[in-house]
């Protein structure tokens, strides 16, 4: 079963005012790590995640690499976070979404299976201490919420060394990700989890111990 997959990130005694360099340096590891280097769009939350959003800008994906430079869509990411934070409040979560590429196993048509590269969306969500009742201590001060692990696991595919490959590829990029994170941001603790609680180290563990 597909579960949706998150990295919980805290930093020790944070003030908001500090929040924008914290969520800057997360967004800006993407770039190195299979992802694109411009922000995708920018909400901002009050209160709690019922209400409706106060600030939402919409910066667009970036071209296709090798396409003219000129015609990149997006924002850069200390912009994007500059723009979305001068509405600074203890109660506000801010929500940026940046595109990163995994191998997914494509099918359809009249075309052999064959894997690509795909591009998703990731959340990176940075947290005021107050935003839905102080719902940082459990989801963390930032939040990265990198949607359906299903690239990491495959669990519906039969598992042969070419797939092995791919989603072993997959999880390198995943933690290369998130060490850097961790490590760009000054993070003091991380926590790598999934709406079901189960552990996708075990999980994976599983599944390449079988799978060959």
């Amino acid at each position: 079963m597909s579960d949706t997959l998150y990295l919980s990130l805290w930093y020790p005694n944070l003030r908001l005012a500090a929040l924008a360099d914290k969520l800057t340096a997360v967004l800006g590891a993407f770039a190195a790590h299979g992802g694109e280097p411009l922000v995708y769009s920018a909400t901002v939350w009050p209160v709690n995640w019922s209400e409706s959003p106060v600030f939402q800008q919409v910066y667009g994906r970036r071209v296709q690499p090798g396409a003219d430079p000129a015609g990149e869509r997006g924002a850069e990411p200390r912009l994007a976070v500059a723009e979305a934070l001068e509405l600074l409040h203890d109660d506000y979560a801010y929500e940026f979404q940046i595109g990163w590429s995994l191998w997914e196993l494509e099918t359809g048509g009249d075309m052999d299976a064959r894997w690509v590269r795909a591009p998703r969306l990731v959340r990176v969500t940075g947290f005021g201490p107050l935003f839905d009742e102080g719902a940082y201590e459990a989801d963390g001060h930032i939040r990265v919420d990198f949607g359906p692990d299903t690239p990491f696991l495959e669990e519906d595919l039969e598992l042969d060394s070419v797939a092995a490959r791919h989603v072993e590829e997959n999880v390198r990029q995943l933690v290369e990700l998130t060490t850097a994170v961790e490590k760009g941001s000054g993070a003091t603790a991380r926590l790598l989890w999934s709406e079901l609680g189960e552990s996708l180290a075990q999980r994976l563990a599983a599944r390449l111990g079988t799978g060959n």
